[in-house]
Parts: structure tokens; sequence; C-alpha cells
């Protein structure tokens, strides 16, 4: 997880904005205490504040493409790094990083590569030589992602709405799915699903395999990791299961296609509550039967009522609902720092996905569950990646979410909606 802050179309001196930007960089260093990078010309200002994940030696940003007329800034995770790096064989990489794939796929497909790419990202692509930009955001929103304007019309984007508060005098989001091409001028989709309308579905067969194939495959990819990472688990049945396929994966290194064995074996666990809690009691069974190395963090009331202001100045939120929710995540989030893990799974969109809350059994019909699970889905960016996102963040720690994987939710959500329906038994 990274942080970046990027001012084009200029209308000041580049000298007085780039300490501006910089300052403005500063205020999301939480997001990416591990290393600082900055690209500026007359023209646009580039700042990146990293967290290294994967590659950490060699990955700084921003990040140029082979000619050196392309510049990016990203944060993110790009999955299918390596498959897709197979398409340029004649293209001069200079890092390992997940993203630099980014470069040479713009450079040659333009925005049509965004849907080749499954991850987790919000960017920023310079062109120099003709002063371009390129902007995008992943399909879920899962990477945090703002834009602004100051008083004179310089354009910029950051990562988090403080970066931006007091120099811009408008903000806006930027939406999910969506990429911004200066060439263009306006906000445009790239990622829309025929899943989005219930009559393409209603039909379709569930395939269980099919499904459970799907997820796994999806927690494997996003244990890609060159640092220690770890599970978050509550003892119910979403964090269960990742946990589950991530201790089933954990003993080999994804980056080595698990030809070679993990870097960090040990599995480890986390899970946070009051004492007493029936969270904590559930996940150390769960612990106790995967065998992980499990920790258990005991906050009291008085400290999550302590924490709640700063809860609040790292969200940009004041949805009760996301910071009451978002608290206990934000004081484990220190503790997982505190054991040098950067990097945790987490079971967000799995509700959304299969309408596991208590009121989906209220649905009249399958069509309307179906509605209710997509719409859910599309207002997700605003509450649980919200706060997945930027309460580990806080902390300097990466969040990652296999159910909210691009290709996993293509099989989940095509399933048959009848069968995400309550039939008298318990939910789960």
């Amino acid at each position: 997880m990274c942080g970046i802050v990027c001012a084009f179309k200029l209308k000041e001196p580049a000298e007085a904005l780039r300490l501006q930007v910089l300052s403005m960089a500063k205020c999301i260093r939480h997001r990416g205490p591990d290393w600082s990078g900055i690209f500026s010309n007359d023209k646009a200002i580039m700042a990146h504040e990293r967290l290294a994940i994967v590659d950490p030696t060699s990955g700084k940003q921003p990040l140029f493409s082979s000619d050196g007329n392309l510049v990016l800034a990203a944060n993110g995770e790009i999955y299918n790094h390596m498959a897709l790096r197979k398409q340029f064989k004649d293209y001069e990489f200079k890092t390992k990083s997940d993203c630099e794939v980014i470069l040479p796929l713009y450079k040659e497909k333009g925005p049509s590569f965004l849907d080749e790419m499954n991850g987790i990202f919000g960017f920023a692509l310079y062109d120099i030589e003709n002063d371009n930009y390129f902007i995008a955001r992943d399909h879920m929103g899962i990477i945090p992602l703002y834009m602004g304007w100051d008083q004179n019309g310089t354009f910029y984007v950051a990562s988090e709405l403080k970066a931006l508060e007091g120099v811009c005098t408008k903000i806006e989001l930027f939406p999910p799915g969506h990429y911004l091409d200066s060439r263009e001028g306006e906000l445009k989709r790239w990622y829309s699903r025929d899943w989005m309308d219930y009559e393409n579905v209603k039909n379709n067969a569930t395939e269980i395999a099919e499904l459970r194939k799907a997820l796994e495959a999806a927690v494997h990819r996003q244990l890609m990791s060159d640092v220690p990472y770890g599970v978050l688990l509550s003892g119910g049945l979403d964090s269960s299961i990742t946990s589950a396929i991530a201790k089933k994966y954990a003993d080999k290194r994804i980056e080595s296609e698990d030809t070679e064995g993990a870097w960090y074996p040990q599995l480890h666990s986390f899970a946070i509550g009051l004492e007493g809690s029936p969270d904590l009691a559930a996940a150390q069974k769960v612990a106790d039967h995967l065998k992980t190395v499990h920790h258990e963090i005991k906050f009291t009331i008085q400290e999550g009522l302590d924490a709640i202001r700063d809860v609040i100045y790292h969200l940009e939120t004041y949805d009760i609902t996301t910071i009451r929710a978002s608290t206990p995540m934000y004081l484990m989030a220190r503790a997982i720092k505190a054991m040098g893990i950067k990097m945790v799974l987490s079971g967000e969109g799995s509700d959304e996905i299969f309408g596991g809350y208590l009121y989906f059994h209220k649905a009249p019909n399958a069509e309307e569950l179906h509605k209710e699970t997509v719409r859910k889905l599309d207002k997700l960016h605003m509450y649980d990646c919200l706060r997945a996102n930027k309460s580990l963040a806080s902390w300097g720690i990466e969040g990652r979410v296999p159910f909210l994987d691009k290709e996993f939710m293509d099989v989940a959500m095509r399933i048959n909606p009848q069968d995400k329906m309550i039939n008298g038994e318990r939910m789960e």
C-alpha cells in the first residue's frame, strides 16, 4: 500500500509547486513509510510514498518506461503481473515491481489494457513528450483515489483527501472502475460486467466446484509478497475460509510460481476484541485447527473511545457504522505493525456477493436479492473498502481482499441468484 500525490497542467512555476507537492505527500506518508520518490518537470509533478511489498530493494517509484518517456506513480498490486510480462519479450524491464508492467501495457494498448489486469490500484501515468496524463482506479475502488483543482486551475490527484485539503478549492472522488485520459478530458468507465443485469444470470447453473476453485486461485495469487504477511481472523465464515486457503499455500513462494519455499512460511493470524468477546474465542478455535501462529489482541472500551478521533482522521468519513467497525481494525493494525507484518488478507466483500447480511432473508425473490448484491457492491468503496484500506494503511499495512478479486467476482456473481436465497436453514 502506497500513497501518491500528482499535479498536472501546472498553472504556477514548477519550482514552487514541487515544494507544495512534497508537503502534500508528507500528509500521507503513513501509507508508504519505506521510501519517498518524486518526478518533476515544468509541466507535471508526481510524488510517491512507498510501502515495499514486492521487490522491496529496487521497486521504488516513480517508475519509468524503458525509453524514459512514460512516468508512473502507482498505489496497489497487480496480481497477474508475471503473466502479463510474458507479452513483452523485447521490453526491457528495470525492476521486478508488479506495477512496472503498466508501462508497456499502456504504451502498446492504450486505455484498453485496464481490464487485462487483475489487481487493486490507483495510479497516474504521465507522457513527458506529449504532456498527457492517464489516471485509473481499480474495479471496486479497493484503493482510494481523489482529484482536485486549486484556485489557479492546477489539477491534482491523490490517494487521500488530507493531501488535497487546504490546497484544492474543489475536490471530487475518483470513481471506481473509471479512467481519465487528458486527451479525452472526461471520466470513462472501463469496468462493466454482464452479471450486473439479473436477466443475464437468472438461468445460470451454479457450479460449486468452480466457485471453490476460483476462490482458492484468488487467495493464492494475492499471497504475492516479498515481506512477512498474515491473515485477519474473526472466527466467522469469511475470514476462516480465506485463512484456511492461505494456510494451504503459505509454505511456497508465489513469486517463484510455487517452485521455491516461502521466505516466511509461518502463517500469522490476528484477532481483536474486548475481554470475553465471542469473536476471540471463535478465532482461537479456527487458529488451533489451522495451526497458525495466532495473536489475540484485546482492547478496552476506553481505548476504543480514545482512538475515535484518530480513526476519523485516517478514514476521512463520518459514517457511523464505518467508524464503529474501523476502530478495532485501527487498533489491531498497530499491533500487527509491531509484529513486523506488512500485508494481511481480509474477508471484505463476501456478504455483499452472497447476500450474507441478516436483512437479505427478507428478499422477496432471487431477482431482488441479486439487484441488492449489485447495489451493495457498487457502493462498497465508500464503506468496507474504505475501512479496510485506510484503517490498515494508517499504520503502513496493506490489506488485500480475495473475495473482491476481479476473476472470483465474475464466477461468484454469475451463479444462479436463486441459490443465494435463504431457504430456512442457517444463512451460512
